[in-house]
């Protein structure tokens, strides 16, 4: 299946419900009502459920718990609601994709979120936008398993859809990857070009002197993750890094490495994707 055929399927690209389209349509405009985004919130108990789940979650680290939509906006303001809305948007478009375990896969997306964000304040990036981007990066795989199931399939068989070596060998033999799948799908729900941008370059982030600082913390932060999925040692940490995207980015491989997640599992995290 061709790229351009892929990110044509409505079979591939599941549609965001109603309510979560309204919520981001409103959060895109240039001043959002904020009376008008509660409203939206309120309207959908499961996307009020999942919002209140993420918001409480220990990625944003709150000092005490929010209980209600008006708290929820004002503590976490407008950039954090961002993330949360389009996290929610994920967790109820996809629901069961063939070939992925979704928790291992929500898990290992929110570790690349978290590390996106730490090594986005390092570098003074947004870090909420870097949440985002970390969160998304690797949808495109979920959208590739829905709409070519059978090719997926025989790729997994080969190597596991969060392998350190999973981009290269979809680029050999499907001619593309997660990541320009990704990017399409990005597109198409009216991301940010920013982040469209990011996803669209994070397997080479500075190639054809492009220079997006955002593509190289997900590619570091995407760097980790896969290779705490394998339990890789020091050793293969060390050989593995990516060096020429690090000092692009003035970030040594100790400097990512000390901005691991406190707790990797982050099982009660979970509850808003699954």
């Amino acid at each position: 299946m061709e790229l351009k055929e892929l990110l044509a399927s409505e079979a591939a690209l599941p549609s965001i419900p109603k309510s979560v389209a309204l919520l981001l349509s409103e959060l895109a405009r240039p001043e959002p009502d904020l009376r008008k985004l509660g409203q939206l919130i309120g309207t959908d108990p499961v996307l009020t459920t999942r919002l209140l789940t993420l918001a409480n979650s220990a990625m944003f680290q709150l000092s005490r718990k929010v209980s209600s939509i008006p708290e929820a906006l004002a503590i976490l303001g407008l950039d954090h609601l961002r993330s949360l809305a389009q996290a929610a948007a994920l967790g109820l478009s996809f629901k069961a994709v063939p070939g992925i375990n979704l928790q291992q896969f929500w898990r290992y997306s929110l570790n690349v979120a978290k590390l996106t964000r730490a090594l986005a304040g390092m570098v003074r990036q947004n870090p909420a936008t870097a949440f985002t981007a970390g969160l998304v990066h690797c949808v495109g795989e979920l959208v590739m398993h829905i709409g070519m199931p059978k090719d997926m399939l025989a790729l997994n068989q080969q190597l596991l859809p969060l392998d350190l070596r999973r981009a290269r060998i979809e680029h050999k033999r499907l001619g593309f990857c997660y990541a320009e799948v990704g990017a399409g799908f990005a597109r198409k729900w009216q991301f940010p070009d920013r982040i469209v941008d990011a996803l669209q370059s994070q397997i080479n982030p500075f190639h054809d002197e492009v220079y997006e600082p955002l593509a190289g913390l997900v590619h570091l932060a995407t760097w980790r993750a896969r290779a705490n999925e394998i339990d890789m040692d020091e050793n293969g940490l060390a050989v593995s890094y990516p060096g020429e995207v690090g000092l692009a980015l003035g970030l040594d491989i100790d400097m990512v490495l000390q901005q691991d997640p406190i707790d990797w599992s982050a099982k009660t995290e979970l509850g808003a994707f699954i």
